[in-house]
């Protein structure tokens, strides 16, 4: 029975857990943090839904429904409500065509998903993830705040090392983490092309959920949210209408809206919570007719967390893979395959399948 090292217990790492302890390989998954799920995390306050990670993947994915049916919550799966939006000039909301707003924003989506929307789970993204982790938990060995630090060819196989020299073999390994952190692992596997994963430019993410009693805001929401086409650095660039974009994410009298901003990683080191909040409720009271403060706010922050795609780095991994490929090593996740959960999942089915024919080429 093959014995298969994961590093990362994210959405593409529990994937190909699951997917390979299924076929019956002895499996163990390295998570470095003591959280599932990597970016998918929800949190439910109340009956509120907040979303501290994404939202939801492209409506038109297979690969995630089929992954949900997979580990029993299929049946949870919600299709957004509206696909509209608006676009804020700073001084009044002017309305935009389904889609406008995700290209205008620059979002790395195919064109065809353009406009078609978002799925979600009914209490949040995270429901995904912990089903996932309770199944894989039957099957594999999962092991928590398990730090990897040195990856190097053993006698038979690869050899992953930790704190204190302590080493374990495993047969073939699935690197999914991020691609700074798998520059620096597999560099003694490939050298240049390893080290090359370390040049992936990244942005940050500061979110802001605010819950106000629907009486407080004299505007319908009637759509998606709107964007900031020329918002400052300082200001976000958008602002999701939560409750009405996905159902079950308020009380009934109540409505939930997100923030988005794009900051600078030392900014987001140094920006107080409180700071956020009330950049968020001024570009809500700019926007919008608002009455009343709202009842309660929710921050978010991941410091270079989004990876920003191109061909170059896309050319780096595929002269990667055929390095590692000969190492009995795979690549498994949005930072090396596409930006979003279907992304993640579907480099994860792809890993795995690699890993089960022998070709081990990830991609």
């Amino acid at each position: 029975m093959p014995r298969i090292g994961v590093i990362g217990g994210g959405i593409a790492g529990l994937t190909v857990a699951l997917r390979r302890s299924r076929a019956g390989d002895e499996v163990v998954v390295f998570e470095a943090s003591s959280h599932w799920g990597g970016q998918l995390r929800t949190e439910l306050s109340g009956e509120f839904v907040i979303e501290h990670g994404a939202e939801g993947f492209v409506a038109r994915s297979e690969s995630v429904p089929a992954l949900a049916a997979a580990v029993g919550v299929d049946d949870h799966l919600i299709d957004q409500r509206v696909t509209h939006s608006y676009a804020f000039d700073g001084s009044k909301l002017a309305p935009l065509a389904p889609g406008e707003a995700a290209r205008m924003l620059g979002f790395q989506v195919a064109p065809d998903e353009l406009g078609r929307g978002i799925r979600s789970f009914l209490r949040g993204m995270q429901e995904l993830s912990d089903a996932l982790e309770l199944t894989v938990s039957q099957l594999c060995e999962l092991r928590q705040d398990s730090v990897v630090q040195t990856i190097r060819e053993g006698s038979h196989g690869l050899r992953v090392g930790f704190e204190q020299g302590r080493e374990e073999a495993v047969d073939a390994l699935v690197v999914a983490t991020d691609a700074a952190t798998a520059a620096r692992l597999l560099e003694p596997l490939a050298g240049d092309d390893a080290r090359a994963l370390g040049l992936l430019q990244t942005t940050s993410s500061a979110t802001v959920s605010l819950a106000y009693r629907r009486e407080a805001i004299d505007h319908p929401l009637d759509g998606s949210g709107f964007i900031v086409p020329n918002a400052s650095p300082r200001d976000p660039r958008a602002c999701t209408f939560s409750s009405s974009k996905l159902p079950g994410r308020a009380p009934v009298g109540h409505v939930l809206l997100r923030m988005f901003f794009r900051p600078a990683a030392e900014e987001l080191a140094t920006t107080p919570d409180a700071e956020w909040v009330a950049r968020a409720e001024r570009c809500v009271g700019a926007a919008l007719p608002v009455r009343a403060p709202p009842e309660q706010g929710w921050v978010s922050a991941w410091p270079n967390a989004l990876p920003v795609f191109d061909g170059q780095h896309r050319r780096r991994v595929q002269v990667l893979e055929s390095t590692l490929g000969r190492h009995r090593a795979v690549l498994a996740g949005a930072a090396f395959h596409g930006s979003g959960i279907d992304a993640a999942v579907r480099s994860a089915e792809t890993a795995a399948r690699a890993l089960g024919d022998g070709s081990a080429s990830g991609g």
